[in-house]
């Protein structure tokens, strides 16, 4: 019996891959995928709400200090995603996934014992560093297994359970704020970190095949040169931009709906209402992009959110963005969103069959240090209005529509005009 029988069933997965006696069913695949790219999301959001008591508590005066917490997790996180897909293209996936949750585990340890807010933020970069393990060979085992439209179909249904997570997270921080201090926090994070390392290492194949010893892996100059084409980076930067707007609204939406609207322990609560309009986008992407493209849906929604971040900055700007205002227009953004970064992932990695592994770590480098850079530079600048927000958006759409076009050409493919049925 094949490993993913009942994904071949589903979503055509390829059948080239070995048989084993470890069998795992379609749902549980999603799940875990979705759990393992979860992780990282939900490291930040859980966070939220601590924030304030983490920076009283270790002396933190400037609120925007407190972002530091969220950044350099994310510096973490980007630079570790350039170690573990190399490393997995030859040793396999399963034993670098769980070295990677490994090294997670200890940062939550380090954080639990941390005296002080620099030796904190050493062990967010730790965290970072091991969270990068599961985001990039999700990524991979993904790609191992599903190529074109039906890659992005899988990563649509594993980003809805994906968002879905991290949707609470700020609900589940505050409620453990509720029962104890912030370290309560990293007591969670550890607890989950420990778990998703006994799931993975009990359910998931191996699915690299140099791994299981079907194909022989390419050297780094040949993995590097492919991974260095146009599509690939292109497509990993253009996500990296949209991954900035994601990134400046998750460090600056604490200050912004408290502060700026005064919403108090109310905050995880819209926090979650916008952030699960993705879920609903991931949902709607799902059924769509086998029939239309990843393309037409992808592009579509790429200038339908330039649009919005320009009618929330023109609302801020006229003194309109009220709460439900400013709700509804990130919300808009985001189900766009939701329909942009599967899509764009899944067109970076099209063509990396046999180069998962390195690509799927060049990839999460470039789109998260960008994010990172993006989001950090915006978020830093919250001045007390939604103004910085809403130009972030409207300048790093801009940004990933430059480039979409550059690769697609001015007559090309930018809605879906594409020789590749696949696309």
């Amino acid at each position: 019996m094949s490993k993913f029988e009942n994904a071949e069933q589903i979503a055509g997965a390829r059948p080239e891959l070995p048989s084993t006696s470890l069998s795992i069913t379609f749902v549980e695949f999603v799940g875990l995928t979705a759990a393992l790219m979860a992780l990282t999301a939900l490291s930040i959001d859980i966070m939220l709400p601590a924030l304030p008591e983490i920076g009283s508590a270790l002396g933190v005066d400037s609120e925007n200090d407190r972002q530091l917490i969220v950044i350099l997790y994310m510096a973490g996180f980007a630079a570790g995603q350039l170690v573990y897909g190399p490393l997995s293209d030859r040793l396999g996936r399963r034993p670098v996934l769980l070295a990677g949750l490994a090294i997670f585990v200890v940062g939550s340890i380090a954080a639990l014992v941390s005296n002080s807010f620099y030796a904190l933020l050493g062990a967010r970069i730790i965290q970072g560093l091991g969270a990068a393990s599961p985001r990039v060979l999700a990524l991979a085992v993904v790609r191992d297994l599903y190529s074109g439209r039906h890659m992005a179909r899988v990563m649509s249904f594993a980003m809805m359970v994906f968002i879905v997570i991290p949707v609470f997270a700020p609900s589940i921080g505050q409620g453990l704020l509720q029962l104890g201090d912030w370290h309560l926090t990293f007591y969670a994070l550890l607890a989950i970190g420990i778990a998703l390392a006994l799931w993975a290492g009990l359910r998931l194949p191996e699915t690299s095949r140099a791994a299981l010893g079907t194909e022989r892996p390419w050297s780094l100059g040949q993995s590097l040169k492919a991974v260095f084409n146009p599509l690939t980076i292109g497509y990993g930067a253009a996500a990296g931009f949209m991954f900035g707007c994601l990134l400046s609204y998750v460090a600056s939406a604490q200050q912004i709906f408290v502060d700026l609207y005064d919403l108090g322990a109310s905050f995880p609560i819209m926090f979650g209402a916008v952030a699960s309009t993705m879920a609903v986008a991931s949902y709607v992407n799902g059924r769509l992009v086998e029939r239309l493209g990843m393309r037409l849906v992808s592009h579509t929604a790429l200038v339908g959110f330039l649009a919005v971040a320009l009618l929330l900055g023109v609302a801020v700007s006229l003194d309109m963005a009220s709460l439900p205002v400013f709700s509804l227009l990130v919300a808009s953004s985001f189900f766009l969103f939701g329909l942009i970064a599967p899509n764009f992932n899944a067109l970076a990695m099209e063509t990396q069959g046999h180069n998962a592994g390195m690509a799927s770590s060049i990839i999460g480098c470039l789109s998260t240090a960008i994010g990172a850079l993006a989001g950090g530079i915006i978020g830093h600048a919250f001045d007390g209005t939604a103004l910085p927000l809403a130009a972030g958006f409207a300048v790093c759409s801009l940004i990933a529509c430059m480039i979409v076009f550059a690769i697609e050409g001015p007559a090309g493919r930018l809605f879906g005009r594409t020789p590749s049925p696949h696309a």
